[in-house]
């Protein structure tokens, strides 16, 4: 019987590490593994980032015909698109609500999803964009102590331009059209996924409404010098650089822009008004076979049929993941040389509830 093991506990160092296998395609970061790597259709605007594509939507993609999404998703997804309106997706951790802002973009060749994860210290101007004012007072600094050594004024050196000092954030980059596919080609929109939202301090979800209904924004350390500078180039999130008018970020192609919840708060009704609402359900016996054989191949959909069939059938109301399930098809498949009894351990281990109290 084969060990499967890499650390045993023995506490006799060893090199056993290096025969460490690939890992799972949700986690290859690298697009090392098997199967990686961008999935079919051509680039898009922002650029693709194949990895990143393959790595949330499944390596082996391109083996499932559909991934049979619920009517109401298809519809919701659609409804933000033709209404240019936010798509505010509310479910339990691991329903696919962050996947579905990859898988839109993927369909649609939009390029690159821009994620702008929020966490309780996020505020509004994190997502538009960011000033390094201590970075340039420190230059500013340096000219002068140049200025004032021994080798002159003529030491000083040339000061880089206040854009160098600005870097426009996920939600800025995302206002901003992509340039079109072709000559002749309209605009495309970005894909921005604005993840947990109900993490943000209580202030973001109302601070966020001036931006998403006027789709414009200004940055007031370029408004300030837009008489003698009237055109200023910045970084974007994407690392290129993009010319701003007059201080102002002007929206000419909304974005696609799903906000995600995991229902642990309450948003206002000024928000609401302005997003499409769809609430996610965990996936049915289709979505959850689709997106098992996306991501590990038809083999494993037969060989774990007893676990798939195991999260299904859970009671209702328990919290338990997709993303768990696939951890567990692969580590158990990994062990398949253990012992029955500690493929089960495994499993356990892996499929324990969200919601169960420790």
């Amino acid at each position: 019987m084969s060990d499967w093991r890499i650390y045993r506990g023995a506490g006799v160092p060893h090199e056993g590490v290096r025969g460490l296998p690939e890992p799972p395609p949700w986690r290859d970061f690298a697009g090392t593994g098997t199967g990686t790597g961008a999935p079919d259709g051509g680039d898009g605007p922002g650029g693709v980032d194949g990895v990143d594509t393959a790595r949330r939507l499944g390596a082996q993609r391109r083996l499932v015909e559909s991934l049979h999404p619920r009517p109401e998703e298809v519809e919701a997804v659609n409804a933000a698109l033709y209404l240019r309106r936010p798509l505010l997706v509310t479910g339990n951790p691991g329903t696919g609500k962050s996947t579905l802002a990859h898988a839109v973009a993927h369909e649609l060749g939009l390029g690159r999803v821009l994620r702008w994860p929020v966490v309780s210290r996020t505020t509004l101007k994190d997502g538009l964009y960011h000033y390094d004012a201590i970075g340039r007072l420190q230059d500013v600094q340096l000219d002068r102590a140049a200025a004032d050594g021994p080798a002159g004024p003529g030491a000083a050196r040339v000061r880089p331009p206040i854009g160098s000092y600005l870097r426009l954030g996920p939600l800025g980059t995302a206002l901003l059209p992509a340039p079109p596919a072709g000559p002749g080609e309209p605009p495309l929109p970005r894909v921005l996924l604005v993840d947990e939202l109900d993490k943000s301090d209580i202030d973001l979800p109302s601070d966020l409404l001036n931006v998403l209904e006027e789709g414009e924004f200004t940055i007031p350390e370029l408004e300030r010098i837009a008489e003698r500078e009237p055109v200023t180039e910045v970084l974007t999130a994407d690392g290129t650089k993009v010319a701003v008018e007059g201080g102002r970020v002007r929206c000419t192609v909304f974005p696609f822009i799903v906000l995600t919840s995991n229902g642990e708060r309450d948003f206002p009704a000024a928000l609401l008004r302005r997003c499409i609402q769809l609430d996610l359900k965990p996936p049915g016996d289709k979505q959850l076979a689709a997106m098992v054989t996306a991501h590990l191949g038809e083999e494993a959909l037969e060989e774990g049929s007893e676990l798939v069939e195991r999260f299904l059938r859970r009671e209702p109301g328990q919290v338990v993941a997709t993303d768990q399930l696939l951890n567990a098809l692969f580590l158990t498949q990994r062990a398949s040389g253990a012992e029955r009894v500690t493929r089960d351990r495994l499993a356990e281990m892996l499929l324990r509830p969200l919601d169960r109290p420790r």
